[in-house]
């Protein structure tokens, strides 16, 4: 597979990672099967797609138990992300930012992941009672320390730190600017995808300009840019996308048309060629310092996309793929 860099490390992946939180979180938890998703893992090291993209939240814990299982015999194969920042109540989420808890939940984490070293610690969320500076300095420690080889941001929600009239990404352009005079970002993580463009518009070029790898969260939409989801069909109570405004069924049929898009790409390309493949094309079209991480949960999804990075989509691909309608209902 094609290998790009993160930050100015010149740490090397795979163009195209794998997303381990739909393996034990967040998804329609009565098709997580343990052993189903570690083979999906050595598949992903198979192929190339060396980031595994997970957190210490995803379970809790479980996600990082389960990652573990595959690091203990491959470590030397894979470029291990987690991230904290995070705790899971019983009905909340809560941010934790104190430099103490950063550093027993790093300790944590290389328990649970089984290895002396994280690749990429990505600050999930900053907390609003804890200067995000004292935060990132904690985080900065730990790779003095060894611990840890690069630091990484994850970008504010949609709903979160969003002032009126404000762009999508601003609350996190200004996190950045403050962590960058403490010790240098390596990577941003955020979701880009062809219905959720908004990183271009200054994310991305920020990114570009300070040597920033730019992690793409989603790049498949939730599983709705595969084309394999039927509007109406429903969701498990606990996934994510029984609470989604794009995945109403009104709203996934009036979305429609940019899957019919994405299919008309592919078949340009040849009768195997996914309308997964060509959202993941193009999202790795969007800059050399772009990586997918779509979320995967067996091999077979695993291998489609991992044949992304070969698909060459040309001008008139990308001239029609912008043109697409921009998607109806979402967080805002």
């Amino acid at each position: 597979m094609e290998r790009r860099t993160i930050g100015a490390g010149a740490l090397a992946v795979g163009a195209v990672g794998l997303g381990c939180m739909p393996m034990t979180w967040a998804y329609s938890g009565s098709r997580q099967r343990g052993d189903e998703s570690v083979r999906a893992v050595h598949r992903a090291l198979d192929l190339g797609s060396t980031l595994l993209d997970t957190a210490d939240m995803y379970g809790p814990f479980t996600n990082e138990l389960l990652i573990g299982r595959v690091l203990k015999e491959r470590r030397t194969e894979a470029f291990v992300s987690t991230k904290v920042g995070l705790l899971v109540g019983e009905q909340h989420i809560v941010a934790n930012g104190r430099p103490g808890y950063v550093r027993r939940a790093c300790d944590a984490s290389l328990r649970r992941l089984q290895t002396d070293v994280i690749d990429l610690y990505q600050l999930h969320r900053a907390d609003p009672e804890v200067p995000v500076e004292e935060t990132w300095g904690a985080m900065a420690e730990l790779v003095r320390a060894g611990k840890v080889r690069a630091l990484g941001l994850c970008a504010v929600g949609a709903r979160g730190g969003r002032r009126s009239g404000a762009g999508l990404h601003d609350a996190t352009l200004r996190q950045l600017r403050r962590v960058q005079q403490v010790f240098p970002v390596s990577a941003v993580q955020a979701e880009l995808s062809v219905w959720s463009p908004d990183a271009l518009e200054a994310l991305l070029p920020w990114c570009a300009a300070h040597g920033v790898g730019f992690l793409a969260a989603m790049p498949l939409g939730n599983g709705f840019l595969t084309g394999t989801l039927t509007p109406g069909e429903g969701f498990e109570p606990d996934d994510v996308r029984a609470r989604h405004p794009r995945f109403t069924a009104e709203m996934m049929a009036a979305n429609q048309p940019i899957v019919a898009g994405l299919r008309r790409v592919a078949r340009r390309h040849g009768e195997h060629v996914t309308p997964a493949q060509v959202a993941l094309a193009w999202t790795l079209a969007q800059g050399r310092h772009v990586i997918a991480v779509p979320g995967a949960k067996r091999e077979r999804w695993v291998t489609e996309n991992a044949k992304a990075p070969s698909l060459a989509l040309t001008s008139q691909d990308l001239t029609d793929l912008a043109q697409l309608p921009a998607a109806v209902g979402s967080w805002d």
